[in-house]
């Protein structure tokens, strides 16, 4: 049986390269241009959507929520500095410790309690907070897209229907 929520981080972490891989074809000073957007640049996207990543795999693997985004605005400023390579390296690294947490995961569905500092307390499957992690990067992808465009540059087509065929 196919196992859709390891399929989603597939998905997610094809996607993650794909937007990587794009970004490096275009002019170095793409990454850091400054727009008028959600973001003022590709560089805090790309770092925001690390950070996060790494925030929903502490949380899963057992650290309190709390602690686990307790130095984001730190390491943000830290990552944005970075050059696209270096990102794609870090995405490489944690994508791989990702995957060995749902590959020794035995039990998706379990449910733990997060108290977030943003939303309240909630109880929440492990399956749910892989979903939250896919569905928060496609749509910052999508920031990205629109940044890019805005800036004079195609996107690449990052959606899921891609996924099936071009991965």
């Amino acid at each position: 049986m196919t196992n859709h929520v390891k399929t989603m981080y597939d998905f997610h972490t094809w996607a993650n390269q794909t937007m990587l891989k794009r970004l490096k074809e275009l002019p170095q000073e793409v990454y850091s241009q400054e727009v008028q957007s959600v973001f003022p640049t590709v560089a805090k996207v790309m770092a925001h959507i690390y950070i996060v990543d790494q925030a929903w795999l502490r949380i899963m693997s057992g650290m309190d929520m709390r602690e686990a985004v307790s130095n984001v605005g730190e390491m943000e400023k830290q990552l944005e500095t970075k050059t696209v390579e270096e990102i794609e390296s870090l995405y490489t690294e944690l994508a791989e410790r990702f995957q060995a947490f749902l590959d020794h995961e035995e039990d998706l569905e379990k449910r733990i309690v997060l108290d977030n500092p943003y939303a309240g307390v909630r109880e929440t499957s492990l399956a749910e907070m892989v979903l939250q992690v896919v569905n928060h990067g496609t749509y910052h992808r999508g920031n990205v897209t629109a940044m890019l465009r805005q800036m004079g540059h195609a996107s690449v087509m990052t959606e899921y229907a891609a996924y099936w065929y071009w991965r």
